[in-house]
C-alpha cells in the first residue's frame, strides 16, 4: 500500500504500522544517560514494524558502538561533523516519501522540532524518545504526538 493510501485508510493493528527510528547518537549515547540500543529498538517495535532504524554518529564514535548498533539491526551513518542536518533531512525525506507511518526521533536536541512538525503535517504519527529525564527536550516532547523517556 502506498504511503499516502496507508495514511488515509485506518489501520486496525499497530503491528501493521511501520516505524522509522532515527537516533541522534552524540546526544543519546553520553555518559550521563543509561541508554541501550535494545531499549531504543523496543520502544519503536511497540509502535509497529521497524522499517528504518538509523543511528547517526560523528567521526569520534567508538568502533564498539558502531559494531553494537549493526548487531542490533541499525544502519549506521557517520558524518564528519554535526549529525543534526543529515538526520533531519533523512527523517523529513522518509516522512514525505511515505517510507513509514510513525517517525520516532531519539534525541535531547530541540533542533528536530521542525522535522517532527513536517512529518505530522504529512499525516505521519510522531514520537520523541528522550535519553533520560534530564535529557528531555520540552520542545520535542510537546511537538510530538507521543513522547517516551528511556529509564522512566
Amino acid at each position: 500500500m502506498s504511503g499516502l493510501l496507508k495514511r488515509l485508510v485506518p489501520i486496525a493493528d499497530d503491528h501493521e504500522r511501520s516505524v522509522g527510528l532515527f537516533v541522534d547518537g552524540p546526544n543519546v549515547f553520553r555518559d550521563e544517560f543509561d541508554v541501550d540500543l535494545a531499549d531504543l529498538r523496543r520502544v519503536a517495535e511497540e509502535r509497529g514494524r521497524v522499517a528504518v532504524a538509523r543511528l547517526y554518529l560523528n567521526e569520534h564514535a567508538p568502533a564498539g558502538l558502531i559494531q553494537a548498533a549493526e548487531a542490533h539491526g541499525f544502519e549506521v551513518l557517520t558524518t564528519s561533523g554535526d549529525v543534526d542536518v543529515k538526520l533531519a533531512v533523512d527523517a523529513v525525506a522518509g516522512s514525505v516519501a511515505g517510507e513509514f507511518d510513525v517517525l520516532a526521533i531519539a534525541s535531547r536536541d530541540m533542533d528536530f522540532k521542525p522535522a517532527l512538525e513536517v512529518a505530522a503535517r504529512r499525516g505521519v504519527t510522531t514520537l520523541a524518545i528522550a535519553p533520560g529525564a534530564h535529557g528531555r527536550s520540552d520542545a520535542l516532547q510537546r511537538t510530538a504526538h507521543e513522547s517516551v523517556t528511556i529509564g522512566d
